[in-house]
């Protein structure tokens, strides 16, 4: 850290004791003295509503599917991070159900440690539910039905959560993030509830709302995430402050709190974002997470007239069309980085795939180009695009599907969309993370992703966890945990903590080209520069479309190393080594699948499935998940400059994989064989 992030995060450890005294318990809250910091009750309006007949609009399958799940809503279940809950009627907003703990409600919030599991169980699972979230779908099925049923769990609940949980009172103030989430489904619930009849008694005339609307606010003017914490945090807290003092600018501080966040939101989008649009986090999920706080952000600002810059358009815009040209054709984004499925508003019911509902909303402020993937229309479109009025014109976007963010260090070869089904090959060739710290990144650099037809056959693992088991979490973070090579039994980054590298291994793309059938792609990073003798990974990718095949050339710069080479296949393809070729099926929609994974020969090869000791051969879906996959794992030691090649074929059957690509595989095997004779010291050795 700088000297000015320390003495920043000293002054704010001051401040944060000093606050003790501002804590109010929930017993505490019937004595409390009128507010008093409050506009008069006949200025306090909601005076952005959604436009009349706007539920019209939502689309009947949509409807269909948000009501079901507030149904079950109703009856208290819901699904949190992997995790079914069935006691949400009357939620306990302490407890995790994934531990059995259960937090201090009235401990001063910043006595407690979030990372702490044996104090607050698994803070993931606690705080999802406090992002109220399930309460703006229930207000999306009163607005469609106009049932009463719904309306009236959200008051209940709502209430519930501001008795229970006032300020600085508990963990759920423990972080900012989540209070700007929350703002913002604050004014979302009363956007969907505004003609129930009682909704100004729960919002504009309720106390207990005035002061928790204020009281998140002051707190995110006070603590605002800054140096190496300045990631997509800061981008939550300035989100959900602007969009609360344009929604209820009942405050004598609401114009400044407005203007300080939509500066603040400007500059930090401006320095999370690269040029290219692609997030600075490099985790495929955040760049998600930060497009749709700043979606929400700026449709509050724009419906409150007081719209955030043509700049800021900009590169909302631009996130969006990263985000339309990285995925697959299941509209799939990659896996890069960590993922906690993180979303901001729920206008539809959940998926795990929050992208298609992204796009959609993007589209909607944007327009679609005509390289999108083909959308299914959702509830969100529907009420933005009411709200919003016309869509944001901006200029410049790109004609054709990007495939290169040089910047980010992403490239993505695929075959074309009329030629399903799709071969789509992501390689990762640029920085380790983000700031300092690089909180969300992986030691992942220069690790390829292979999907076919959508289903993940060369697969980044995921993420799985964040807290509470940490071996579990280290394993998703590895190297070996990734589709790359390991030197000398070695992280490519080193690691400081869960949320902490304390050294980035920095990729370079050097080549890459493409003619429309063969696409090529080299790059090397420097992380193993600190080994001695000191290493280079260098990676080379050939892409042939036409034979449908993927080649993968690892090799290092320097000296004698140890080394493990992993490949990790998707949950849905089973495995069969003979000595270092792997049979690979899986079924698909149009009926069995196979693929030829050629190994090279110089390494001794294993096949690993579900194992614990140690963590080896496991995917996750998404946080709270994982299931049992199959992972190769070839070890030996390389002299630098030796090559380890490895092929992967695919055909419709194995008949057609045997014709069509037999030649190639004996080719190779020659080649590898030929480099293992002429080369000492490159034998397979077990390391």
């Amino acid at each position: 850290m700088s000297i000015a992030e320390i003495t920043w995060r000293a002054r704010e450890q001051a401040l944060r004791r000093a606050w003790a005294t501002r804590q109010v318990r929930p017993d505490q809250l019937a004595g409390l003295p009128p507010l008093t910091a409050v506009r008069p009750a006949a200025e306090r309006r909601f005076t952005s509503p959604l436009p009349a007949d706007t539920s019209s609009l939502v689309p009947d399958e949509a409807r269909a599917a948000i009501l079901a799940v507030a149904d079950r809503l109703l009856k208290g279940e819901w699904e949190v991070l992997g995790t079914i809950r069935t006691d949400l009627e009357r939620p306990d907003w302490f407890y995790d159900p994934v531990t059995g703990r259960r937090s201090l409600p009235d401990a001063y919030a910043f006595s407690l440690n979030q990372r702490d599991e044996s104090a607050v169980g698994n803070i993931k699972q606690v705080w999802e539910v406090s992002r109220l979230q399930h309460l703006t779908l229930l207000a999306v099925a009163w607005y469609l039905t106009g049932t009463d049923a719904y309306a009236e769990r959200v008051a209940e609940q709502l209430t519930s959560w501001w008795r229970e949980n006032p300020f600085l009172s508990g963990v759920n103030w423990t972080s900012g993030i989540e209070l700007g989430v929350r703002l913002i489904n604050f004014a979302w619930i009363r956007r969907l509830l505004d003609s129930w009849p009682p909704v100004a008694d729960l919002f504009e005339r309720n106390e207990l709302a005035l002061r928790q609307i204020r009281w998140h606010q002051e707190y995110l003017a006070a603590f605002e995430s800054k140096g190496s914490s300045a990631n997509n945090h800061v981008i939550a807290e300035a989100a959900g402050q602007l969009a609360a003092s344009c929604a209820f600018p009942w405050f004598p501080e609401s114009g400044r709190w407005r203007d300080d966040s939509l500066a603040l939101l400007e500059r930090e989008l401006d320095r999370n974002t690269f040029p290219s649009g692609v997030n600075r986090e490099l985790a495929s999920d955040y760049h998600g997470f930060v497009a749709e706080l700043g979606y929400f952000a700026a449709i509050e600002a724009l419906a409150a007239r007081t719209p955030v810059s043509a700049q800021t358009w900009r590169q909302l815009c631009a996130m969006t069309d990263c985000m339309a040209a990285l995925v697959d054709e299941r509209v799939r984004p990659p896996r890069q980085g960590d993922s906690d499925e993180g979303r901001v508003v729920l206008l539809d019911a959940p998926g795990h795939n929050r992208w298609p509902a992204l796009l959609s909303l993007g589209g909607t402020l944007f327009g679609r180009l005509g390289w999108w993937p083909a959308l299914l229309p959702d509830a969100a479109s529907a009420l933005v695009s009411s709200l919003l009025g016309e869509r944001q014109a901006v200029a410049g976007r790109p004609p054709r599907r990007p495939d290169r963010f040089t910047d980010a260090g992403i490239t993505i070869f695929r075959t074309d969309a009329a030629d399903s089904p799709e071969l789509y090959c992501r390689l990762d060739g640029g920085p380790h993370g983000f700031l300092s710290i690089a909180a969300h990144a992986h030691a992942d650099a220069l690790s390829a992703e292979v999907r076919y037809g959508g289903v993940d056959i060369l697969a980044d693992p995921g993420t799985y966890c964040y807290h509470g088991e940490p071996e579990w979490r280290k394993y998703f973070q590895s190297t070996i945990g990734h589709n790359t090579l390991e030197i000398d039994g070695q992280w490519q980054s080193v690691r400081g903590g869960s949320f902490l590298w304390l050294r980035h291994a920095r990729g370079r793309e050097s080549a890459v080209a493409d003619d429309g059938t063969v696409a090529t792609w080299t790059a090397e990073h420097d992380g193993y520069a600190r080994l001695r003798p000191p290493a280079v990974h260098c990676r080379s990718v050939r892409v042939d479309r036409a034979l449908r095949s993927v080649e993968i050339t690892d090799a290092i710069k320097s000296g004698h190393h140890d080394v493990r080479l992993a490949f990790h296949l998707g949950p849905d393809v089973q495995a069969e080594l003979d000595g270092s070729v792997a049979s690979l099926r899986w079924l698909a929609d149009s009926g069995q699948q196979t693929a030829r994974l050629t190994l090279p020969g110089e390494l001794r090869w294993t096949l690993h499935r579900a194992e614990t000791d140690p963590i080896l051969g496991w995917y996750s879906s998404g946080l709270g998940h994982r299931v049992p996959s199959w992972t190769l794992v070839g070890m030996g030691r390389q002299t630098g400059g030796n090559r380890l090649i490895t092929l992967l074929t695919f055909a419709a059957d194995e008949d057609l994989l045997s014709r069509d690509m037999g030649d190639k595989a004996v080719s190779l095997s020659e080649s590898n064989a030929a480099a293992a004779d002429g080369a000492p010291g490159s034998q397979a050795e077990a390391g």
